[in-house]
């Protein structure tokens, strides 16, 4: 039975619920990459699913008239990241933020959406907020469920040659039929440009890294502003240190 979910800094004028239940069915994750990412017109059935459990999924999603579903992935040291499902009457997003109770802010990593920001994670990171699971965490659990739900926060000039297959496989894990994965991994990681992409670097004053890129709001270190030795304790969470910029 769903939750619900309170986040004391976050909108006051909205109701969460907790959405972990909806993770279970491979819709939702179907539903999740391709919605986030602003595909919403592929057809679900090459992919494995139902269509109509898709569609179900989608509907309940975006629904303005229900709880706002959120996400969790529990990283230690207390910090949890959350994606919220943020459905107004005149258009739906998904808020991206990581939180800690004694911060007395959020740290927003992304908005997917018509508002987008972003990226808010590098590929070192997203690995290390996937893989990282705590014990006795609350919310998603699974390695390969965590990583698809951040995935959507990826940008990084410096995607290793095995991205693709590390997302086919957590998109297999996670229901989608192994013979379209690895199509959907690369349709979904096409936008990671080599070149004139974002980079990620840490420079003085702050261990957590920094974006290159002018629409992600990780220009600034994540949680700026909180005491030095919650941002060590955050920037170990995310992977360590990187090179200087």
């Amino acid at each position: 039975m769903s939750t619900g979910v309170h986040i004391p800094e976050y909108l006051q004028d909205c109701e969460l619920v907790a959405g972990e239940d909806l993770a279970r069915s491979p819709a939702f994750w179907l539903a999740h990459v391709l919605m986030a990412m602003g595909k919403y017109e592929e057809p679900a059935e090459p992919y494995g699913v139902d269509a109509a459990e898709f569609d179900g999924v989608v509907d309940r999603l975006s629904d303005p008239e229900e709880p706002w579903p959120v996400f969790r992935v529990g990283c230690g040291g207390g910090h949890t990241v959350h994606a919220v499902y943020v459905n107004w009457e005149d258009g739906s997003s998904v808020d991206f933020f990581v939180r800690h109770p004694a911060w007395g802010r959020l740290g927003h990593l992304g908005q997917c959406g018509a508002d987008a920001a972003g990226p808010g994670l590098a590929w070192t990171e997203l690995l290390a907020l996937a893989g990282g699971v705590p014990e006795g965490g609350e919310g998603l659990t699974d390695p390969s469920e965590r990583l698809l739900l951040l995935l959507p926060l990826l940008g990084d000039a410096d995607l290793p040659g095995e991205a693709r297959g590390t997302v086919a496989r957590a998109l297999a894990h996670c229901g989608i039929r192994a013979e379209a994965a690895g199509d959907l991994a690369a349709v979904l990681l096409a936008g990671q440009d080599p070149v004139g992409g974002p980079r990620w670097s840490v420079a003085d004053g702050s261990p957590v890294a920094v974006c290159s890129s002018p629409y992600s709001p990780r220009r600034v270190p994540l949680a700026l502003g909180i005491p030095a030795d919650r941002a060590e304790a955050l920037a170990a969470v995310l992977g360590g240190p990187r090179p200087a910029a």
